[in-house]
């Protein structure tokens, strides 16, 4: 479950959506990372963000995820999170 995780997490017919956009940091961060090295998370993952997360990228990468930018709101940055392949 995410009840243990910082934000509002949330499953659509897409994937399971997080939105960390009123948490102060570093909570989008451990909810991000928290949710991606659960056991049965391979993806997608939908981040619901306020401003680009610079400083996740790098941790995606090193635990073998990648990130795309799309379109949300305005006002928000939506990344899509999926393993690599």
């Amino acid at each position: 479950m995410t009840q243990d995780l910082p934000g509002k997490h949330w499953q659509e017919a897409d994937g399971l959506h997080i939105d960390v956009r009123t948490l102060p940091p570093p909570d989008p961060m451990v909810a991000i990372l928290g949710q991606i090295e659960r056991p049965d998370q391979n993806g997608p993952i939908t981040v619901h963000h306020d401003r680009e997360p610079i400083y996740l990228y790098p941790e995606l990468a090193e635990r073998g995820w990648q990130y795309q930018i799309i379109p949300g709101e305005p006002g928000e940055v939506r990344l899509i999170l999926s393993q690599v392949t």
